[in-house]
């Protein structure tokens, strides 16, 4: 698995853990990117190992992404966030924290994080 995939995963899960728990929503969401990512099983095996651990993103090596990478995360970061019917201030917080260690400026950040929300509330709506 490239390294760059793997601390995106990994971030997920840490996301997926902010509000203490990983409910089947988010499990099928990293199923998905697990998927799309196109893993072998032993690295499929390895993130399904890794998520069932609470987790957080001191647990991630964030040093991995480019510019594109980093704003792919934060946009699938605020879906995963959304996917339980609601963004806990837990994972608001997770986020927040996220665009910090990222280094995504502020004026780059707050209009993706939006669309990304727009993006996440619209999906269920459609549930």
């Amino acid at each position: 698995m490239e390294a760059h995939v793997e601390a995106m995963l990994k971030a997920l899960v840490a996301v997926a853990w902010a509000d203490g728990r990983v409910d089947e929503g988010e499990s099928e969401v990293i199923e998905g990117l697990i998927a799309a990512f196109e893993l072998g099983e032993e690295d499929a095996q390895t993130v399904r190992s890794y998520a069932k651990e609470r987790r957080s993103l001191d647990d991630v090596p964030l040093t991995y992404f480019v510019s594109t990478f980093r704003r792919a995360l934060l946009q699938h970061a605020v879906i995963l966030s959304y996917v339980d019917g609601q963004q806990s201030d837990e994972e608001k917080a997770v986020l927040a924290d996220l665009v910090s260690r990222l280094h995504v400026p502020e004026e780059e950040a707050t209009p993706l994080l939006a669309a990304a929300e727009e993006r996440a509330q619209r999906l269920l709506s459609q549930l």
